[in-house]
């Protein structure tokens, strides 16, 4: 198993008000109203320094990813966060940017050249993420046609892998890009290209591009494994419909884990922080987060008769009491052996190996997080890590640059 710390940034100090007095913590909600920058810019530096502590603790990468106006995600550009990483963490950590929204770059050899400069800085640590974005990003943020959002992602993505693997310079004219020169100084070190990971939740055309192109493929939502495990597993028969391989590297997903010494003890730490995010950072209204067109046709009627809409809509309506949360899954929280036996069953049903751990939740103080992250590493990464060992599979999609860390490589 490999194990990344996976930031979110978020905002700390909204009113204790907030989902009464603002429509939604995305797009709109005021800047000058609600946001200090010289907290935010305390903020930032003790984030930077939670993902190093998972370096020194253990953790196999560190991950960050791109939002706009909101307080759920303070990372606009995460290309600066990762390059601060790459510079203060060791060559056994991987340097995971989940990723760059493609539509939004114009041109799009904007993301070809910083993930090649970070892959430099990194010396061929990273894992470059190529996500869709969400609706409030892409087309509410940014001004995106709905009905763009897929051809310009596309698009992109073509540009992008030109960028890295053909000889330059060439011309490109594309609808949305069109360039005389394409000859990006440097490429990456990684050759061809660095390992490709997407971001989905959901689309039919996210699970075969990632399968058609031989990337991994991340559920990357906070509605818990038990959710996730009918997107995985719906990626999982595609890749079986096209007569590929499976290999459980090839498969990730995003999860809060709360962590303390007993279970009593995380409810009691915890509890406050996962409050403030379900009912702050995750007040978002439904006109934003499904704007018509955005989805495809085809990826709506797949939705629909797969169940997949249906299983996010029951896990939206899911009581937020923390009972309810560990009952179903949308937590994992306790002592370390509670977390590692969860994970592991949680990772055996989802059949990935690539988990990355949302620790830090929220409102949550560095403190807190800080020995969430520790006791994360040093005492449930090890009981769980070596979940798919002895079994033949390969991870074909980690960075080539990354060392080998020490460890026992078994449960414990």
């Amino acid at each position: 198993m490999k194990f990344i710390f996976f930031h979110l940034m978020p905002y700390q100090d909204l009113p204790a008000d907030f989902g009464a007095r603002y429509d939604s913590v995305w797009v709109t909600p005021p800047n000058d109203v609600l946001c200090d920058p010289r907290k935010v810019g305390i903020y930032y530096n003790q984030y930077l320094d939670q993902l190093e502590l998972a370096d020194q603790v253990g953790f196999d990468g560190v991950g960050v990813n791109e939002h706009h106006q909101n307080a759920y995600g303070m990372m606009s550009s995460p290309n600066l966060m990762a390059s601060a990483l790459a510079r203060r963490t060791s060559k056994s950590t991987a340097v995971c940017v989940m990723g760059n929204t493609l539509a939004l770059y114009q041109p799009a050899l904007r993301v070809a050249e910083e993930f090649a400069m970070l892959d430099c800085l990194s010396e061929g640590r990273l894992i470059a993420g190529f996500p869709v974005g969400t609706s409030m990003d892409v087309n509410h943020c940014y001004g995106i046609t709905p009905g763009e959002t897929r051809p310009r992602y596309a698009e992109a993505h073509d540009l992008i892998t030109r960028a890295w693997t053909q000889p330059g310079p060439f011309a490109y004219n594309g609808r949305f890009n069109k360039l005389r020169y394409v000859n990006p100084w440097p490429k990456p070190i990684q050759k061809p290209m660095p390992p490709v990971w997407l971001g989905g939740n959901g689309s039919l055309e996210t699970y075969e591009m990632a399968l058609k192109n031989d990337y991994v493929y991340s559920w990357t939502s906070f509605f818990g494994f038990q959710t996730g495990k009918k997107f995985m597993l719906d990626f999982w028969e595609t890749q079986e419909q096209m007569g590929l391989e499976f290999n459980p590297y090839q498969g990730g997903y995003c999860q809060i884990v709360l962590v303390a010494d007993t279970d009593a003890e995380a409810r009691r730490l915890y509890e406050p922080h996962i409050k403030y995010f379900f009912e702050n950072l995750q007040h978002v209204p439904l006109h934003f987060r499904a704007t018509p067109g955005y989805r495809t046709r085809r990826s709506a009627e797949f939705a629909i008769k797969s169940g997949t809409m249906a299983a996010v809509a029951n896990q939206s309506k899911t009581a937020r009491d923390w009972d309810s949360m560990v009952e179903n899954g949308l937590i994992i929280a306790g002592s370390p052996d509670t977390v590692a036996d969860r994970i592991r069953t949680a990772s055996s049903e989802l059949r990935i190996g690539n988990f990355l751990a949302i620790l830090h939740i929220g409102n949550m103080p560095d403190e807190l997080t800080r020995q969430n992250v520790t006791l994360f590493g040093e005492k449930v990464i090890p009981k769980v890590r070596g979940l798919w060992d002895g079994q033949g599979y390969e991870h074909k999609w980690w960075p080539s640059g990354v060392e080998a860390r020490q460890t026992s490589g078994a449960n414990q």
